[in-house]
């Protein structure tokens, strides 16, 4: 029999073999024809082993040579691939009206005014210029700073744009500008050996500072930390006011602000500060009448010392 005979054609066989033996009891043969049997794992159907039985006892096997089907070709499963989300994300999120775009456009302008103002105040100071109008510069830095997110919050156009171009804004303007005024200012009466890292100081925690307001969560009524903003007003009416003290203190003022900018210390807003009670409020503008240069040190040294000392008394309200 061929080896690639298929199952009928060994039944026929059988049969005819069946057929010849009938004059012969004693070489009479029956075919014995199992079920068959299906692979669970592979699903490949098993031909039965044909058994042929003579009737003299005596039993052969045919083992059944049939072509197997080739198991069925499975096309891979592709996964879906997700469209890539779009690129342009709207700057302002919201209805997109004109009148929101133009006030939009203005809070921007204000934080624009701010960058543009901080490097005018840096090529001045690198040129040798009149440092006082770098100084000046720099109040309005912090004047239009103050300006742009007032705007953004009373004409509802804040958005995380106009977060992060404040951000970048101030880096410029408070990170960059005041410690080149203040070197600017101090160069010549203090050792650069003692002034560039003062100066460099300021920058690095300037830069530690923002990044670390972008990330943490915001408090209505304490900042962490001494704000940049505030630590470049203060260098720059230092420097308009230039009081009579020694380079060195001066120095060593510069690195207090910069180690008070990252500070774990809880600062008053200028909110809660005007809801002091009003003989507090009264007292340093008396005092500027009376000596505006002392006043304003012991005003900064006066805001310096209230981190430390609310950060004791919530400390302790903890613990008790």
């Amino acid at each position: 029999m061929r080896r690639s005979g298929s199952l009928a054609r060994q039944v026929l066989f059988a049969g005819r073999v069946a057929r010849r033996g009938e004059g012969n009891v004693a070489g009479a043969t029956s075919l014995l024809v199992p079920a068959a049997e299906t692979d669970t794992r592979t699903g490949r159907v098993r031909l039965p082993r044909l058994r042929m039985r003579r009737r003299d006892g005596l039993s052969r096997d045919l083992t059944t040579l049939a072509p197997v089907s080739p198991p069925p070709v499975t096309t891979p499963v592709i996964p879906p691939v997700d469209e890539p989300a779009a690129l342009a994300i709207p700057l302002l999120p919201g209805e997109r009206t004109v009148a929101r775009r133009i006030r939009f456009a203005l809070v921007n302008a204000c934080t624009l005014s701010s960058l543009m103002l901080g490097l005018s105040a840096i090529f001045i100071a690198v040129n040798q210029g009149d440092v006082r109008v770098a100084a000046s510069l720099l109040i309005a830095c912090v004047i239009f700073d103050g300006l742009d997110g007032f705007l953004a919050r009373r004409l509802g156009v804040a958005s995380p744009f106009g977060a992060q171009m404040d951000s970048l804004a101030d880096m410029c303007s408070f990170g960059l500008a005041a410690p080149v005024v203040v070197y600017a200012w101090l160069n010549g009466s203090a050792p650069g050996w003692l002034l560039v890292p003062a100066c460099a100081l300021v920058a690095a925690a300037a830069a530690i500072r923002l990044a670390r307001f972008n990330v943490s969560p915001k408090d209505g009524r304490f900042f962490c930390g001494v704000p940049t903003t505030m630590c470049a007003a203060v260098l720059a009416l230092g420097t308009l006011i230039a009081p009579e003290m020694p380079a060195a203190l001066r120095v060593a003022g510069v690195v207090l602000l910069g180690l008070a900018m990252v500070s774990s210390f809880p600062y008053a807003k200028l909110a809660r500060l005007l809801k002091l009670p009003p003989w507090l409020l009264v007292l340093p503008v008396v005092g500027a009448l009376v000596n505006y240069r002392v006043t304003f040190v012991v005003v900064v040294l006066a805001y310096l010392i209230s981190g430390p000392l609310l950060w004791l008394k919530q400390r302790n309200g903890q613990t008790a």
